[in-house]
């Protein structure tokens, strides 16, 4: 039943396989709360990793870390795999990275402030567009002053840096408004309380630590443990939303690869497209599209295909659907959306079957020769091999410290950065302002002593200028004396060029 070169799904009135070669057209995978998703994206991820390819999702609930456990003997796991031909069934735990932004469950997960960028950090601190302009604008700053911006501690310095010099930035990079700055700190502070700052710093996560096979040729599943991260959704889009990106700033043109380089997961999507300006809506379809040339396949998990823009959901070529429920007439809606998106099977009404699937049925249409899109079949997906379940506590631990990257991201690394030079470029400029301010005090000080010394030297003064009669006498007597000695002097020197006549 297993072949290479394909992903068995599970069996519809013919085996349905996703061919690797199309691994990397993306995919979709929806269906209400308990249908199956969750499953379905664990017998993709074991797919691809048994074919060697590496594979990145998140666990929300914690039962996909079951993946890297062998699976447990049940009846109703046999009687599936009876039902649907699998006869070369069997139980196998895969190669599994767990991951953490909080590092509590898995390995840290971090990136710096200038690696996420003006956009998606405005995004999660969900700044106005005036806002998000001073963001960027601090960020050019940094750029053109070579400030490194690397955790919160960073991006708070420089906003300080930039509201202390507003007058000279604005004639330079246009208005920066002291509010705007107070607002964009106010919100680091709100993402903080959130755990948001212990998701930037060093060491940042590198890219080919995802991209992992291990000795027997399977692809490294990486997890990342989302349960706690779930209570605050936004980051947990932008942090994959970011990871998606840097995949595609990172990796080379592969072009239209056998199998896909990397597999990326995005469970709960409607997450990442809630609320999102337009500016950023058009960034997720760019990267969408353009990632395909790098080898990455992209697959959206989520309750309802509607949560996902028309113009990314164009890009999504292979997609699984699995039971909506029509009770409203919006839901009614989007299932007669996710009908119309499939290439029509004679032998039943998609509409009709897409509100009567069982729990681990879906209906099924992938891309098959030159891309097209196959005719939707009504497919009991295959059981899988791993562990339905979570890992234990003790499990979990013990993978940590086998896992290939234990110990790379465990220490936090501070090397200098804008908080280090903008404080010792702070400190000098307060240590320059006392040495002049004493330099001046001294200077002061010198004058009122010179000053003191002249009066000083001088002779006492009355108060009053009228002479009393001795005074008068006094004076009257040293002016004639004064007088005959200036005469005298005078014509002495004279007298005597006279008396030399």
């Amino acid at each position: 039943m297993l072949v290479d070169n394909a992903v068995y799904l599970g069996t519809s009135t013919r085996p349905e396989y996703l061919a690797l070669e199309f691994g990397n057209r993306h995919g979709l995978i929806t269906g209400a709360t308990g249908t199956g998703k969750t499953v379905t994206m664990q017998i993709l991820a074991e797919g691809f990793s048994r074919a060697g390819v590496p594979v990145f999702c998140a666990d929300i609930k914690g039962d996909v870390s079951g993946l890297a456990a062998p699976g447990e003997p049940k009846d109703f796991l046999s009687a599936r795999a009876e039902k649907i031909g699998l006869a070369d069934y069997s139980f196998e735990g895969y190669p599994t990275i767990f991951w953490d932004l909080f590092g509590r469950q898995g390995h840290p997960v971090r990136t710096t402030v200038s690696e996420m960028g003006p956009l998606l950090l405005s995004r999660v601190l969900e700044l106005n567009p005036t806002q998000e302009g001073v963001l960027n604008v601090a960020f050019r700053v940094a750029d053109d002053e070579g400030l490194l911006l690397l955790d919160f501690k960073d991006l708070r310095s420089l906003l300080n840096y930039v509201s202390e010099r507003r007058s000279e930035l604005s004639a330079r990079y246009g208005n920066i408004a002291s509010a705007s700055v107070g607002a964009i700190q106010r919100a680091l502070l709100v993402l903080e309380q959130q755990g948001g700052e212990m998701f930037f710093g060093e060491r940042a996560l590198e890219i080919a630590d995802l991209m992992r096979v291990d000795a027997q040729g399977r692809g490294y599943i990486s997890l990342l443990a989302a349960d706690e991260l779930m209570r605050a959704p936004r980051l947990y889009a932008i942090f994959l939303l970011w990871l998606l990106s840097e995949l595609f700033e990172q990796l080379p043109e592969v072009g239209n690869p056998d199998k896909p380089k990397l597999v990326f997961f995005f469970e709960e999507a409607h997450l990442l497209f809630n609320e999102a300006p337009k500016v950023l809506l058009d960034k997720i379809e760019q990267v969408v599209k353009l990632v395909r040339s790098k080898g990455v396949g992209v697959y959206f998990v989520t309750q309802n295909p509607m949560d996902v823009p028309e113009p990314v959901l164009a890009q999504l070529g292979n997609r699984i659907q699995h039971a909506l429920r029509a009770y409203t007439p919006k839901e009614q809606r989007a299932v007669r959306a996710a009908s119309d998106a499939f290439r029509p099977n004679p032998e039943f009404s998609t509409a009709e079957a897409i509100t009567q699937l069982g729990t681990g049925e879906a209906l099924v249409s992938v891309l098959e020769d030159k891309g097209a899109p196959s005719i939707v079949g009504r497919t009991l997906i295959r059981p899988p091999s791993s562990r339905m379940g979570p890992l234990t506590e003790v499990e979990r631990r013990a993978a940590m410290a086998g896992s290939p990257v234990a110990g790379k991201y465990d220490t936090v690394y501070d090397r200098e950065s804008a908080y280090e030079v903008l404080d010792r470029r702070a400190q000098e400029a307060l240590r320059e302002a006392e040495f002049t301010a004493r330099e001046a005090e001294i200077a002061k000080r010198e004058a009122a002593q010179h000053k003191a010394q002249d009066r000083a030297a001088a002779p006492a003064r009355r108060t009053s200028s009228r002479q009393t009669p001795v005074e008068a006498a006094t004076m009257t007597v040293v002016r004639t004396v004064s007088r005959h000695v200036g005469n005298a002097l005078v014509r002495g020197i004279l007298g005597s060029l006279t008396r030399g006549r």
